[in-house]
């Protein structure tokens, strides 16, 4: 539906958590996503935190590419499975597309009521949807434009209300240079460390997924060609 500006009406929107996101849980369940191995110590701080009554979010910091979204999914596989405390029983998880929300918004406004839509949305599931944002720093500033709202603006009384439980993904650069400035966002959630795999930790993740690239391929992979990559 469209306004009178000719922008699109987002908040009469059913599908906006799929229209500007995907169901983490969902793609679990469709066997979309990677067995996560090697990751228990960070899926369980991740836990505890979101399992806790105030300060119960959580930014994962690491490089590019070290697995940050990788501890989201082992989050959705243990929900799924029902491996996780009761307060996190049935939640859901979405990880929001900033590039989908960003692009095409061409009118003044337009990236703001999109985001506005998708934040109102999982305030209504009253703390069944946890939202992720990988490169949470992008919302610092993120659509705006002369007069209009930061969207980490949108973000924060929500945050403060404990209207919305969200994991955010950065680098530690990112991090500092945008997210540690901003106080009032800072304040509202828990570092968890992303480091690089060991050697050790790298072979045991080949391992558990061997069975998996062999079916996909229909080729058979030796343990010593594992070891060797």
């Amino acid at each position: 539906m469209n306004d009178m500006n000719g922008m699109e009406d987002y908040s009469q929107e059913e599908n906006i958590l799929e229209k500007f996101g995907r169901n983490v849980n969902q793609d679990v369940k469709a066997g979309k996503v990677d067995p996560v191995i090697g990751r228990d110590e960070e899926i369980r701080k991740v836990i505890q935190i979101l399992a806790r009554k105030t300060k119960n979010n959580v930014i994962l910091l690491g490089e590019p590419g070290v697995g940050k979204t990788a501890i989201v999914e082992g989050l959705a596989e243990r929900i799924v499975k029902n491996d996780v405390p009761a307060t996190l029983k049935d939640k859901e998880i979405y990880e929001l597309d900033m590039g989908a929300l960003i692009a095409g918004a061409k009118y003044r406004g337009e990236f703001e009521e999109r985001l506005k839509a998708v934040l109102n949305k999982i305030k209504k599931s009253e703390g069944k949807i946890i939202l992720f944002i990988d490169e949470i720093h992008l919302i610092v500033g993120a659509g705006r434009t002369d007069g209009a709202m930061d969207a980490s603006n949108m973000l924060k009384p929500m945050l403060a209300r404990g209207e919305i439980d969200c994991i955010g993904a950065t680098t530690l650069n990112e991090y500092r240079e945008y997210i540690e400035k901003d106080r009032a966002l800072e304040r509202r959630f828990q570092t968890v460390m992303v480091e690089e795999p060991t050697v050790e930790d790298t072979i045991t993740i080949l391992r558990g997924l061997k069975q998996r690239f062999e079916s996909y391929h229909g080729v058979r992979i030796t343990d010593g060609a594992l070891i060797a990559a």
